[in-house]
């Protein structure tokens, strides 16, 4: 990639997140706002964020002259960004979490076209934290119970968080499991014994907590416990902001974070 300036389009850019994205992008010399999109009905539309940058609800007329989307918004907004972003042939970075099966797949289908970062969580600390816990399961091996607590602000809408499965997603990956078959996000009433190889997820909700994660690893008269705490949304977005310098000019393909960061095993 080239020294010349890239150039970024912030959907959900009047959101908490978007907010955060573009105070950073104002530090960051290799990236400039160059577009800003919100829903239709957001009563900021038509607001300048910037100079000669006023937000707009049509990202198909917002993306010519972009080279990369950071979108924090929702999953059925996100996938209406990212087809527009795909036909424009615009790299892609998102943390909207809270995607059903079929919309993940369709974001599969759409970074054929694009190159397409989507993470739960964009803070390094968060994705480092991810690998300890995986490095943790493969080395305490199977006599250690795995539960996850997070705690995030009473307006998140999706439960439990995507950072908190991903998180579950790295201890299945080191015992062999599929998460599936051992996740459990409830329990209530009689239970029985707890099941050899469960993984289970408790979430809390309140306040303005930007978001809080602890892994316990529970064995035979000990515990070890893995956390992260949130007191800001500025490392998000810092991190977000890195993945979008980083996944300009890649060959079409979905992306992990953990690519981003050089954490990930098979790249090394």
């Amino acid at each position: 990639m080239s020294g010349a300036t890239r150039r970024v389009l912030v959907s959900g850019a009047l959101g908490k997140m978007g907010e955060r994205v573009r105070a950073v992008l104002e530090a960051e010399p290799t990236l400039a706002l160059e577009a800003a999109i919100e829903s239709p009905d957001h009563p900021g539309i038509g607001e300048t964020v910037a100079a000669g940058v006023r937000v707009t609800a049509d990202a198909t007329a917002a993306l010519p002259g972009c080279d990369v989307v950071i979108d924090f918004s929702r999953p059925e907004a996100t996938l209406e960004t990212l087809r527009a972003a795909a036909d424009a042939k615009v790299a892609y970075v998102t943390g909207t979490t809270g995607f059903s099966a079929a919309q993940r797949s369709e974001i599969e289908r759409l970074s054929e076209r694009i190159p397409v970062v989507l993470a739960p969580n964009f803070s390094v600390a968060v994705n480092v934290l991810g690998w300890l816990v995986r490095e943790a399961a493969r080395r305490l091996g199977p006599g250690y119970d795995a539960e996850l607590v997070e705690l995030h602000h009473a307006a998140k809408r999706d439960a439990p968080s995507g950072t908190a499965l991903r998180l579950a997603e790295s201890i299945a990956e080191a015992r062999g499991q599929k998460l599936a078959d051992h996740l459990v996000l409830e329990r209530a009433g009689e239970t029985g014994a707890r099941r050899e190889g469960d993984i289970g997820i408790q979430t809390l909700r309140g306040g303005d907590c930007p978001g809080e994660h602890t892994v316990l690893f529970v064995g035979p008269g000990e515990r070890l416990e893995l956390s992260h705490r949130a007191a800001t949304r500025d490392h998000f977005a810092r991190g977000a902001v890195r993945a979008a310098a980083w996944v300009i000019g890649r060959p079409p393909a979905l992306y992990r974070i953990e690519q981003v960061l050089g954490l990930d095993e098979a790249d090394r």
